[in-house]
């Protein structure tokens, strides 16, 4: 079994920063990514990222915006997300996979944090 639990949520103005941070505990895991809901809306693709960082991989409307990143020591991986806008707004869940290249395909992930609000102010 592998656990994941998110960080970093909060209100933050638009133009701004945050970092969400998701620390995996548990059995091996190989990719991970992170994915968004917004109230009313469907789940979508943020990020994913390689077990070994190397390939990375961004939803369209978070390209430039937003970095994803890993510390395999730590078991954690990150998101740094920039100009944030009002439209970012969702709850964020970061998911990973045992085995498995990055992808932006949430039932390729088995296992799912809890999620982290983000609010972003106009």
């Amino acid at each position: 079994q592998v656990q994941l639990v998110e960080s970093g949520g909060g209100l933050v103005q638009a133009g701004g920063s945050l970092r969400l941070s998701c620390a995996a505990s548990g059995r091996t895991i190989s990719s991970m990514g992170w994915f968004r809901q917004a109230p009313g809306k469907e789940r979508e693709f943020v990020a994913a990222i390689s077990w070994s960082g190397g390939s990375t991989y961004y939803g369209d409307s978070v390209k430039g915006r937003f970095t994803i990143s890993r510390d395999n020591a730590k078991n954690t991986v990150y998101l740094q997300m920039n100009s944030l806008k009002p439209e970012d707004t969702a709850v964020y869940y970061c998911a990973a996979r045992r085995h498995g290249d990055a992808t932006s395909s949430q039932y390729l992930y088995t296992y799912w944090g809890q999620g982290t609000q983000v609010t972003v102010s106009s």
